[in-house]
């Protein structure tokens, strides 16, 4: 499939990014009542019995019926390093985003598209190509200069300090979890990118429920009980989280971690488009300077896709 349509990987992504866009809005309005790793759970555990679904559907489909894959493992090792170190860096950002110079830890995670070319090269010894890192780099400086809000001006900003090394955990983090995920669908020989995404959406899902659950069953069991009063929002973003996580583990089966990410940072100006739409604010020259780079490097993605 991967060689008869190489590109077919875009669509997917693009598809993953507006569904991650659909999943933010959702689980924004849980952050109020369960907190941030609350509403994450929500759209792990949540999303468990969508990709299950899927995997169902697939299996029972004439063009993608198959056996189910025989796991090993390497994918199981894989699988783990994805799961643990997305939890990670959502733990890193929320330390990051504790310290007084906030926005910089938050401008630092932005790089994880660029530590994700590094990790895949050290780790997959998938070395992305010149065009490749150029678009990476244009994108992530866009990314950047967007997550730098003008009302911070008057803080401080300490480039050097707690909340970079936390933001750069935090994108590290990001990184190695699609490194992760990249690994394990090239550790499943000869299963469909359709069925290797699915389970390891399923699998990842399960795990992830399973750790970020418990710790908060002891830690914050108050944040159980906010996704399980408030079900029908856990169940929107479970359902949209599911739908993005499937399409990112589908283009992780078909190309490098490197550009999934890199192009997956259309969820950005996804994110940027909906809400000047919906509250109808102006850009400032800055975010219009951010989206031109984000935009320039997702223009360079497709010309060498």
């Amino acid at each position: 499939m991967n060689a008869a349509l190489p590109w077919l990987w875009i669509p997917i992504v693009l598809w993953a990014a507006l569904a991650q866009t659909a999943r933010n809005a959702a689980q924004r309005s849980l952050v109020a009542r369960a907190g941030t790793l609350g509403a994450t759970l929500a759209r792990f555990l949540y999303g468990v019995p969508f990709a299950a679904l899927w995997i169902a559907v697939l299996h029972a489909l004439p063009a993608t019926a198959a056996p189910i894959p025989s796991f090993n493992l390497p994918w199981l090792l894989w699988l783990l390093l994805g799961a643990i170190a997305q939890l990670a860096a959502t733990a890193f950002l929320l330390a990051a985003m504790k310290q007084r110079n906030f926005v910089i830890g938050v401008a630092y995670s932005k790089t994880d598209a660029l530590q994700v070319a590094l990790f895949g090269a050290v780790l997959l010894r998938e070395w992305p190509a010149a065009l490749t890192l150029a678009a990476m780099a244009a994108a992530t400086a866009g990314v950047v200069l967007l997550s730098l809000p003008g009302a911070e001006r008057g803080v401080r900003r300490d480039w050097t300090g707690s909340a970079a090394l936390w933001g750069l955990a935090s994108g590290a983090g990001f990184a190695l979890s699609a490194v992760g995920y990249r690994g394990a669908a090239l550790s499943l020989h000869g299963v469909s990118p359709w069925l290797s995404g699915a389970w390891g959406v399923l699998c990842a899902q399960a795990i992830q429920s399973v750790l970020l659950g418990g710790w908060l069953a002891l830690r914050a069991p108050e944040s159980l009980r906010a996704i399980a009063g408030a079900w029908r929002v856990s169940v929107a973003a479970g359902a949209a989280g599911a739908i993005a996580s499937i399409g990112w583990f589908t283009a992780f089966a078909l190309t490098t971690a490197a550009n999934v990410r890199t192009l997956g940072l259309a969820e950005v100006v996804f994110s940027y488009l909906v809400s000047h739409r919906v509250l109808r604010e102006k850009l400032t020259p800055r975010e219009r300077a951010g989206l031109a780079l984000v935009l320039a490097g997702l223009a360079a993605m497709f010309a060498g896709a």
